[in-house]
C-alpha cells in the first residue's frame, strides 16, 4: 500500500508561514501602539513614587535630572529603541535604588512617558523583556507622515 506524500502539505505550509508572520508583526515604531492604558495608569502611580522627586510630577526634569517628555526627551532618544530606554531605566533608576523596580514596573512607567510623550495607546501591553522591546524604535516623526 502507497503512503500519501507530504510534499504537498510542506508546499502550503512554506507558503503560509510567512503571510501568517507578516500579519501578526510587532510594530516597528511607538506611534503604532506599543503599550495600553491600563499600562500608563500603572506607570503614573510608580513613576510619582519612585521617579517624580528627581524628574519632576510633568516629568519636566530639573537640575538633577533629565526631562522625561518634550523635545529635551526626544532630543535624547530620538532614533533609539524602546529596549535602549528599558534598560537605562531598568539598570540606573531609581538613582538612590537602581535595578529595584522590576521588569514589569519599568515597562509601566515607560508606557506612561510613551503616552506623555504623545505617542498613541494600543491593544497590547509594551513587554517586559529587553528582546521585544528592541524591535521597536523611539521615533519623533510619525512613519508615512
Amino acid at each position: 500500500m502507497t503512503q500519501p506524500s507530504l510534499r504537498p502539505l510542506l508546499a502550503v505550509a512554506l507558503v503560509a508561514l510567512p503571510a501568517v508572520a507578516l500579519s501578526q508583526a510587532a510594530p516597528t515604531s511607538v506611534w503604532g501602539g506599543v503599550y495600553t492604558e491600563a499600562q500608563v495608569q500603572r506607570g503614573a502611580a510608580v513613576y510619582a513614587a519612585n521617579c517624580a522627586s528627581c524628574h519632576g510630577d510633568a516629568l519636566g526634569g530639573n537640575d538633577q535630572a533629565p526631562a522625561l517628555a518634550g523635545s529635551g526627551f526626544l532630543a535624547n532618544w530620538n532614533g533609539q529603541t524602546a529596549a535602549a530606554l528599558f534598560t537605562r531605566i531598568k539598570t540606573t533608576m531609581p538613582f538612590d535604588n537602581p535595578n529595584s523596580l522590576g521588569a514589569a514596573k519599568v515597562a509601566d512607567v515607560e508606557a506612561m512617558i510613551l503616552s506623555k510623550n504623545g505617542f498613541p495607546a494600543g491593544a497590547a501591553e509594551l513587554p517586559s523583556d529587553a528582546g521585544a522591546l528592541g524591535t521597536i524604535a523611539i521615533t519623533q516623526d510619525k512613519p508615512g507622515a
